[in-house]
């Protein structure tokens, strides 16, 4: 995933959704900066937004936000 930022697929399954950043945001209950922040990668998802997106989007979380070897422990 090169040119995903920092790993997160939220701008690439939005896209495959046919959904704007508004209409993603409003779906899970957040602003459109919000959503532009999560998918660049500068904001952190709490676990239930994350969850409420990864729902939206059709997948999981863990699909959605993917683990890189540097994150694991």
């Amino acid at each position: 995933m090169p040119d995903t930022p920092r790993g997160n697929r939220v701008r690439e399954l939005r896209k495959q959704s046919r959904l704007t950043q508004a209409e993603l945001g409003a779906a899970v209950g957040v602003s459109r900066q919000s959503i532009v922040s999560t998918e660049k990668g500068d904001y952190a998802p709490s676990v239930y937004l994350a969850l409420r997106l990864a729902r939206t989007l059709g997948t999981n979380v863990e699909e959605l936000f993917p683990l890189t070897p540097e994150g694991l422990p």
